[in-house]
């Protein structure tokens, strides 16, 4: 019996899946469905682009660059290696001329078999990070000049928006003198809002959720007042559920011009910002500029390895716009230590029983309450036996009345 090429090809071991090619990661993110394989050329894979893989649901992403340069320890390799996605770089420059979109390719041990073609990678695993993110924390000091320098670079194009507020819009939504809470979307926001639950549902901020963290708000039953999605790069905007759900919504896009498609379908309940600055930054200074009296932020990415995994582009914003808000900025993580919880009832109730008790303990050493404690004790014997005398006639009552009937 003659087998067809086919049928011979699916009985190979491996990973299979459908390719979808860019150079860029980013140019990826709209088109990718589960099961696909994404395909690229990107050095540093930064932890934002490989969040979006992972919610798209690749089995597998093939990078022709390497996935960790050394001048750095980029955060994305990481997040897709803990989500189980299979990951190969150092594929080389004919990944992407001998991997055409659309065409079904097939990942074991370390090769890449597209066709009769055979090209050869290497499979980053957990060790493999490990020991590339050690090595790469010596080129920190390159990425803080470039830091420096775009910071300035950056500071020099939106100097009337970051430091005098001009371009961002009034919103409806007042802010004034109230916490706000800037929820950003991000593989550990579920463990991030678990901590502030009870801060939520106590003190009741602003919440200004950004673009992907509104459907994790709605699902743990907290309503966004403000939702900020970045329309920039052919982002897709938020399910219309979700848009309704918020009072207002922000539209971040990156010059004058002609109304989105998303400002017009929502009318009044949209205003636009105008800049180059993340999404979660320019949230971050709507709440400044609406005069809040404390930030918490809730997966908003703080630390210095954060700042120096972000693009170009990002990097200087996110930086200054953490200067620009200074002390009144808290991450979501300092929460549960610095708050506590509102005083409840049931906390003063069992303040009350717990000195209720001592006292009667307290009285009842003294020689008069021993002797209120006999009296007491007196009392009680004498109710007892009343109850006993009562339970008795009771029972001998209803006995006399059943034999009455049944006689």
């Amino acid at each position: 019996m003659r087998i067809s090429g086919r049928r011979r090809e699916q009985q190979l071991p491996g990973l299979r899946g459908t390719a979808r090619v860019e150079r860029r990661a980013g140019d990826l993110l709209g088109r990718l469905q589960p099961g696909d394989v994404a395909v690229m050329d990107h050095t540093d894979l930064d932890r934002a682009t490989a969040d979006g893989l992972v919610r798209a649901g690749v089995v597998a992403v093939l990078n022709a660059a390497p996935m960790m340069s050394g001048r750095y320890p980029s955060l994305g390799p990481r997040v897709l290696v803990d989500a189980g996605v299979t990951v190969l770089d150092g594929l080389g420059p004919s990944l992407l001329t001998g991997v055409r979109d659309g065409v079904p390719v097939r990942l074991h041990d370390g090769l890449v078999h597209v066709g009769d073609a055979t090209i050869e990678g290497r499979t980053v695993d957990a060790d493999l990070l490990d020991e590339q993110a050690t090595q790469a924390r010596t080129g920190l000091s390159a990425q803080l000049e470039t830091l420096t320098h775009n910071a300035t670079e950056f500071l020099r194009r939106e100097e009337d928006l970051l430091l005098h507020g001009r371009g961002l819009p009034t919103l409806t939504v007042s802010m004034r003198r109230r916490t706000v809470a800037v929820v950003v979307d991000g593989p550990s926001l579920d463990t991030e809002l678990a901590r502030v639950r009870d801060f939520l549902r106590e003190q009741e901020p602003v919440v200004v959720a950004v673009d992907g963290a509104a459907p994790a708000l709605l699902a743990a039953g907290v309503k966004p007042a403000v939702l900020v999605v970045d329309t920039r790069d052919g982002a897709e905007p938020p399910p219309v559920a979700v848009l309704e759900a918020a009072k207002q919504v922000v539209v971040v896009v990156r010059g004058a011009g002609e109304p989105t498609e998303l400002e017009q379908r929502l009318g009044r309940r949209a205003v636009r910002v105008e800049t180059s600055a993340q999404a979660e930054d320019a949230a971050l200074l709507l709440a400044d500029a609406g005069g809040a009296a404390l930030v918490v932020g809730v997966g908003v990415h703080a630390t210095l390895e954060d700042f120096l995994d972000r693009q170009r582009g990002g990097l200087a914003s996110t930086y200054l716009t953490r200067l620009k808000l200074g002390p009144r900025l808290v991450d979501a993580e300092a929460v549960p230590r610095l708050y506590s919880g509102r005083v409840r009832p049931w906390h003063l109730l069992a303040v009350m029983l717990a000195g209720l008790v001592a006292l009667v303990a307290a009285v009842s050493t003294t020689p008069v309450g021993s002797g209120w404690s006999e009296q007491w004790l007196d009392w009680g014997q004498t109710a007892w036996d009343g109850l006993v005398a009562a339970w008795d006639w009771l029972s001998s009552a209803v006995s006399s009345l059943v034999d009455r009937v049944t006689g």
